[in-house]
Parts: C-alpha cells; structure tokens; sequence
C-alpha cells in the first residue's frame, strides 16, 4: 500500500491500516525502527485493546433467516 508524502513530510495512514489499528483522529502512533531497517507503526496507547475484525463485525447482521431456516439449509433439507 503506497502513500505520498507531502512537502511538510505528512503521509495519511491507509484506511484499511488505520480500522486495523483502531486509529481515530487523535489518536497517538508510535513509530519504530526494527534492525532490519523495517519501519513499525502501532498505537501509542496499548491500555486500549484493537477490536478484532469479528468484534467490528457484530451487530451488523440483518434480519434474515431463522437458525432453523439456516439448518435446513445446512442440512439440504426443504
């Protein structure tokens, strides 16, 4: 994922990374230089866990088919 940099050396976090991390605006990032040269960025604050991708997703399903709808389904029945 490439960014650019800006004249006053901004970049803006990709979307994808930024929900990853939990990043809203405020929020504080630390940046890390690993031996192999590599650049790490995390959030500053680790007393705030990162939501899972299952954790973003609850709550989101819509009303739909019942569990026994669902296990029929499953189960190829009609």
């Amino acid at each position: 994922m490439a960014t650019m940099l800006t004249s006053n050396g901004q970049v803006t976090i990709p979307k994808p990374i930024r929900d990853l991390l939990g990043l809203k605006p405020g929020s504080a990032v630390e940046f890390e230089i690993a031996e192999d040269g590599r650049v790490v960025l995390r959030r500053a604050d680790r007393t705030a866990p990162v939501r899972s991708r299952f954790e973003r997703l609850r709550g989101r399903a819509t009303a739909g088919l019942t569990t026994d709808q669902i296990m029929a389904l499953t189960r190829g029945a009609d």
